[in-house]
């Protein structure tokens, strides 16, 4: 799934606050925001390895989210939205694609790593592949209760992430056109920091970390 599907998705886990607890929806906000957009940090460096822990996030989201239904409070809740958000992206990513620079092709047996059992997950494509119809659907679904909820400055941020999904689902096919044409313009010292699905003698098969 794209990153603003991500950050949506972590944003909508803070919805419950706003009934039960409002003064601490702000926090619940912020941090499920955080947790959803922080596995995506490794972009450049192990892509859905390096940040991606679906089986240990989930673990360390159960203590903190019963400490904050025990001991309500500012620190409590910022912990498990963000460990809840970060969890649900991970987990989220196995029901899309691969990692490949064509997802629609489902080439790529690889969707997320699992350190606890030390191998990789394959993907479920339920959604088809990040910026899919499907995917902006989503995007759109998660973004319409909170624009409701939320306000200044929450609703500019749901917004944004939502200009941000329609952009990248009508663009999503012709950067995976681009990227091999821009990573072979790179100099050598950064090119060897492109991840191989992006390299132009790469791009019709499947990159060496997908196999």
């Amino acid at each position: 799934m794209m990153l603003p599907t991500h950050a949506l998705a972590g944003m909508a886990l803070a919805l419950p606050l706003f009934a039960v607890a409002p003064e601490l929806a702000p926090v619940g906000l912020v941090a499920g925001l955080l947790g959803g957009i922080v596995p995506d940090l490794d972009m450049y460096a192990g892509h859905r390895k390096t940040l991606h822990y679906p089986v240990y996030y989930s673990v360390a989201a159960v203590p903190a989210t019963l400490s904050a239904l025990v001991f309500p409070s500012a620190a409590t809740v910022a912990a498990t939205l963000f460990l809840l958000g970060a969890a649900l992206h991970c987990v989220s990513d196995v029901f899309g694609s691969g990692l490949e620079l064509r997802p629609w092709e489902g080439n790529s047996t690889r969707a997320v790593y699992d350190h606890f059992r030390g191998r990789w997950i394959a993907p479920r494509r339920l959604i088809r592949y990040d910026g899919s119809p499907e995917d902006l659907l989503l995007s759109v679904g998660l973004a319409l209760p909170l624009i409701y909820a939320v306000g200044a400055p929450f609703q500019g941020v749901v917004i944004a992430a939502l200009a941000v999904a329609v952009a990248y689902t009508l663009l999503r096919r012709t950067l995976a056109e681009l990227a091999p044409v821009v990573a072979n313009l790179l100099p050598a010292a950064v090119r060897q920091y492109v991840p191989d699905r992006y390299l132009p003698e790469v791009d019709a098969a499947v990159s060496r970390r997908s196999r």
